[in-house]
């Protein structure tokens, strides 16, 4: 009995176009560089503020944005999105910075935790009425998670961020959407895994 062939069938896979939740393309010949190749493979970027000088208002990330955007590749739909969270930021300028309709959130440096973070935040205690705004109005508060101390041991540094500071913005804003960033310790995931709705982690 002949037995009639098969044809084998290849499943197909469809992968939507992905964002690029943290992304760098900093200023100038750097900026000409690194958008292009950005937009050929993402829609939309979280495009991180620190930048000197950093993008500390609705204002200054619009002509930021206007920068970006004429790097972007013709045809291709490229959106870049942030704000950076200073003690002086108001719940104002986070009502501007939502209507702005590019904005979806505000990046949270400690004052002197990475490049170009001069002008981030020094204390949390400075920021809850910025923290409550946002979470009134459904925008993301990206965390660049250590502590500067100089008595900290540096692998100590989430850790001591998580005791010190997430804790109480998670508890003090329980609306507020929290992503912590590119964590590195097990400490973290598991406060991650065991916080409440609304808090996640890279």
């Amino acid at each position: 009995v002949a037995v009639p062939a098969v044809t084998p069938t290849s499943p197909t896979l469809t992968l939507r176009r992905p964002d690029d939740w943290h992304l760098h393309v900093r200023d100038g010949a750097q900026l000409a560089a690194v958008v292009p190749f950005t937009a050929r493979q993402f829609g939309r970027a979280l495009v991180m503020p620190n930048l000197q000088p950093p993008m500390t208002t609705t204002d200054a990330l619009a002509a930021y944005r206007a920068r970006i955007l004429p790097a972007v590749p013709a045809g291709l739909a490229f959106e870049p999105q942030m704000l950076y969270l200073t003690d002086s930021t108001s719940p104002a300028e986070i009502r501007k910075a939502q209507a702005s309709g590019f904005v979806v959130g505000a990046k949270l440096y400690p004052a002197g935790a990475t490049t170009h973070s001069d002008a981030g935040v020094t204390s949390i205690d400075k920021v809850w009425p910025a923290l409550e705004a946002m979470a009134e109005l459904g925008l993301v508060l990206q965390v660049h998670g250590e502590v500067t101390a100089s008595d900290i041991d540096v692998f100590d540094r989430e850790q001591v961020f998580i005791d010190r500071v997430l804790s109480r913005v998670v508890e003090r804003v329980p609306h507020l959407k929290v992503v912590f960033e590119h964590i590195t310790t097990r400490v973290a995931a598991e406060f991650v895994q065991g916080a409440r709705a609304g808090v996640a982690a890279t």
